[in-house]
C-alpha cells in the first residue's frame, strides 16, 4: 500500500520534532552535568546566537516564512521584555539539569499549565470552567508525589526548574496581552529573529559577571575539538526545536500537537533513564504519571469546554 507523501511529510516533520527537543534537553544534561560543562548562561548565549542566526538565513534568504517587520518603538519594547522572560526560563531550565537529572526535570516542566493558568487569571482576569480547574489538581499532587520519591532531589536544581517553568508560562500570557492587536501580532519565527539578539545582549553582561572564569573556557575550545563540536550541534539542534514547533504546529492540528507534547515528555523519560541511568523510584514515576494524567485531562477539559 502507498503512503500519501503528506502523511511522509507530516511524519518527518514529527520525528524531526522530537528528536530536536529530546535531543537538546539530554545534550544540555550531559554537557552541564556529565561533560563538566559548568556554564549554563554561556550555553544558553550559544543557544541564542544560533537562533539569530539561522532564524535570518531562513527568513531574509531562504524565505521560509514572510518577514514581519516590527512597525513601532512600542512593539520593540514589548518584544524586549519577552526576550528578558524567555531567558530566565531558558537559563532556569539550564541550571536546574545540572543538578536534576532529566526525568524529574521533565515532571516539574509538565505543570506548565497550572502556572498559565494561574498567570491567566492573575494578569487578565480570565476564568476557566471549575471542571479545568479540578484538573490541574493532579498536576501538582503529580510533581509533590514525585518530589518525595525522587532519590535525586537537590532545592536549588528544583527551586530553578520551578522558576523556568513559572516564566515559560509567564512569557505565553505575556506574549498573548503585549502582542495582542492584529498590527503587532508575529508569527513564532519572527518572533524568534527579534527576540534571539535581544536575548544575547541580555545574556552577555551575566556572563562577564557571573561566568568569569569563562574566558579560560572559550580559549580552551580550540584546543577541546569535541567540546566545541557539541557547543555546534546543540546550539544548532536549539534552532531545530523551534523551526520544527512551528512547521508541526502549522501542519497538524490543535489537538495532535498537544497530544504528542505530552508523549513526547515520557519519551524523554524513558530514553534519559537508560543514557544516565539515574535511579528512580516507584513514588517518583507514579508522581510523573499522575502529572501527566493530569496535563492530558486539563488539555480535554479546557478542548471541550471552549
Amino acid at each position: 500500500m502507498r503512503i500519501p507523501k503528506n502523511s511522509l511529510f507530516i511524519s518527518s516533520l514529527i520525528i524531526c520534532w522530537y528528536s530536536s527537543n529530546i535531543g537538546v534537553l539530554l545534550l544540555n544534561k550531559y554537557l552541564l552535568s556529565n561533560y563538566g560543562f559548568r556554564y549554563p548562561i554561556f550555553l544558553t548565549m550559544c543557544h541564542m546566537g544560533a537562533c539569530a542566526l539561522l532564524s535570518y538565513l531562513s527568513i531574509v534568504w531562504l524565505k521560509m516564512v514572510p518577514l514581519q517587520a516590527i512597525k513601532s518603538w512600542t512593539q520593540f519594547l514589548k518584544i524586549g521584555a519577552l526576550s528578558v522572560v524567555f531567558c530566565g526560563s531558558v537559563v532556569g531550565g539550564n541550571i536546574s539539569l545540572r543538578f536534576l537529572p532529566v526525568s524529574f526535570n521533565q515532571a516539574v516542566g509538565a505543570t506548565t499549565p497550572f502556572f498559565t493558568a494561574l498567570f491567566a487569571y492573575l494578569m487578565t482576569f480570565k476564568r476557566e470552567a471549575w471542571l479545568t480547574y479540578a484538573a490541574l489538581v493532579p498536576v501538582v499532587a503529580g510533581v509533590v508525589i514525585a518530589s518525595g520519591g525522587e532519590p535525586s532531589f537537590h532545592l536549588y536544581g528544583f527551586i530553578m526548574c520551578i522558576g523556568a517553568t513559572a516564566a515559560r508560562a509567564f512569557k505565553s500570557v505575556l506574549q498573548g496581552i503585549l502582542l495582542s492587536s492584529e498590527g503587532e501580532k508575529l508569527n513564532s519565527m519572527n518572533l524568534l529573529l527579534y527576540m534571539s539578539p535581544m536575548a544575547v545582549l541580555v545574556l552577555l553582561p551575566a556572563v562577564l559577571v557571573m561566568e568569569s572564569n569563562l574566558a579560560d573556557v572559550v580559549l580552551s575550545l580550540g584546543k577541546d575539538r569535541f567540546m566545541f563540536f557539541l557547543l555546534l550541534v546543540n546550539s544548532a539542534m536549539a534552532y531545530s526545536v523551534n523551526l520544527s514547533n512551528f512547521l508541526v504546529t502549522k501542519h497538524t492540528s490543535p489537538l495532535t500537537l498537544q497530544v504528542l507534547g505530552n508523549a513526547k515528555g515520557a519519551v524523554a523519560v524513558i530514553i534519559s533513564i537508560l543514557l544516565f541511568q539515574n535511579p528512580i523510584s516507584f513514588m517518583g514515576m507514579a508522581g510523573y504519571t499522575l502529572t501527566v494524567v493530569g496535563v492530558i485531562l486539563y488539555g480535554e477539559t479546557k478542548r471541550r469546554w471552549k
